[in-house]
């Protein structure tokens, strides 16, 4: 089998995967009931998944090997050797907690520069979410979160094996909470987990709408950016008029303004 075809049947095999994970959630607890799963620019949205899944995986994956004997210069030796000397388990531990913080911070300077927002308003132009949508996200915009998040985890000298275990765990959580799914959490785990309902509030018309943490919304409260009412937000997306197309959307941040 070539690559190209061992790509294409993982790219397939991904697809029947988190379709078989998400989905009969998305049916059990509909946040918004009506919505179709075949809903509008459902094949965008597919193509996303796809290019993701069939090229810019590797290309990051690449990028990381390549940079890796810089970033190890760049970190003391002592610090390298003692995150090395702790369990997987207490190395994925800190690294949730840590990537949690990197997260709240390159996501929140997303929506406040305009550069990088350009890219990062692909990712919130979807009107319909659900765990297709969550692979709505231009190359350029997915490459600064991995970097802003991996990069500084790789350098304190992590292992392999937990970094694969938290990008797993980070991609699955990001699919989950941007599903259609609404579960009834109560009032304390909704300040501990960052449940779809929240971050639905995140991709509400507003720039500037908050909830800018990932898996737990501890940032946000602590830095006054949580907003969770108890409902579904009216409209998701943004303002600004964004092609309907993939590679419009590819295209779409390098347009003059």
């Amino acid at each position: 089998m070539t690559n190209l075809a061992w790509h294409i049947l993982s790219a397939g095999i991904s697809f029947l995967v988190l379709f078989a994970m998400f989905r009969p959630l998305e049916l059990a607890y509909p946040a918004k009931p009506s919505q179709k799963f075949f809903r509008p620019q459902w094949f965008t949205d597919l193509c996303f998944l796809l290019g993701q899944y069939l090229l810019f995986n590797g290309a990051v994956l690449w990028l990381l090997e390549r940079v890796r004997p810089w970033i190890h210069l760049a970190t003391p030796e002592v610090v390298r050797t003692w995150v090395a000397s702790l369990s997987t388990p207490a190395q994925l531990v800190l690294v949730v907690l840590l990537g949690d913080v990197l997260i709240y911070w390159g996501h929140r300077l997303q929506h406040r520069v305009d550069f990088l927002w350009r890219f990062h308003a692909i990712h919130h132009s979807s009107e319909h979410l659900d765990w297709l949508a969550a692979h709505r996200e231009h190359p350029i915009d997915s490459l600064y979160t991995i970097l802003i998040v991996n990069l500084p985890i790789f350098a304190l000298g992590f292992s392999i094996q937990a970094l694969a275990y938290f990008a797993a765990f980070r991609g699955l959580w990001a699919i989950f909470i941007h599903a259609n799914v609404r579960f009834p959490l109560p009032r304390l785990m909704r300040v501990l987990i960052g449940a779809p309902e929240l971050h639905h509030w995140h991709h509400d018309r507003d720039r500037a709408a908050g909830n800018y943490a990932n898996v737990s919304p501890l940032m946000d409260i602590l830095f006054r950016t949580y907003h969770c009412p108890d409902h579904e937000p009216q409209h998701v997306g943004i303002d600004a008029a964004v092609p309907p197309s993939y590679l419009g959307q590819l295209l779409h941040p390098f347009r003059r303004r």
